[in-house]
């Protein structure tokens, strides 16, 4: 069985203009029978909070073989370096970003149960991990990046292509039983 946990919540702030001034994504564990597999690394600034999820779970970031990196930018990246025995995988567009990052297989499974999907629109190599464990989860990078982007069906404020970055707002709603969104705690999606 496919185990989800969720080693840091992003957070997102911005000043009276809109503008972003401190950024923090979330982490997620997909533990599977084959692979333990990180999905975004965040900041160094989560970092304490990342190993006390790992200590809390009972894993060791060494013990992480997969880092799959929903995109280039730097507030999920951070911690790349904490997981020293995995590959770095993203999308082939933004692979020569990150120092060591592999291509992935776009919308195709990595692992029975895991799959990355092409989600663009917030940078053009966005993706987004679907996963079928007891529901079904999309750990959406910033494809989705708060609660309010779902409830509203609005595309990221930052993107690279509007109407890209909307059609994956829908595409990862359709498919959702439950999101975790780049920076924002995971939430329900309503039938």
């Amino acid at each position: 069985m496919i185990k989800l946990d969720v080693l840091a919540i992003g957070s997102l702030q911005r000043d009276e203009k809109g503008n972003v001034f401190d950024a923090h994504s979330s982490s997620v564990l997909i533990r599977t029978d084959e692979r333990m597999i990180v999905v975004d690394t965040s900041t160094p600034y989560m970092k304490p909070a990342i190993k006390t999820s790992f200590k809390q779970i009972g894993v060791f970031p060494k013990d992480v073989d997969t880092v799959v990196l929903t995109h280039f930018h730097f507030d999920h990246v951070g911690n790349n370096d904490m997981f020293e025995n995995a590959d770095i995988l993203m999308h082939p567009d933004e692979c020569g970003v990150i120092d060591g990052a592999k291509p992935l297989d776009i919308d195709r499974e990595i692992v029975p149960g895991v799959k990355i999907v092409h989600t663009p629109g917030h940078t053009k190599g966005s993706i987004s991990v679907f996963v079928k464990a007891d529901q079904k989860y999309v750990i959406a990078g910033d494809a989705i990046p708060k609660y309010s982007n779902y409830k509203k069906m609005v595309p990221p404020a930052i993107n690279t292509d509007e109407e890209l970055a909307l059609e994956s707002v829908k595409i990862i709603t359709k498919y959702a039983d439950a999101i975790i969104p780049g920076h924002d705690p995971p939430f329900l999606v309503s039938r």
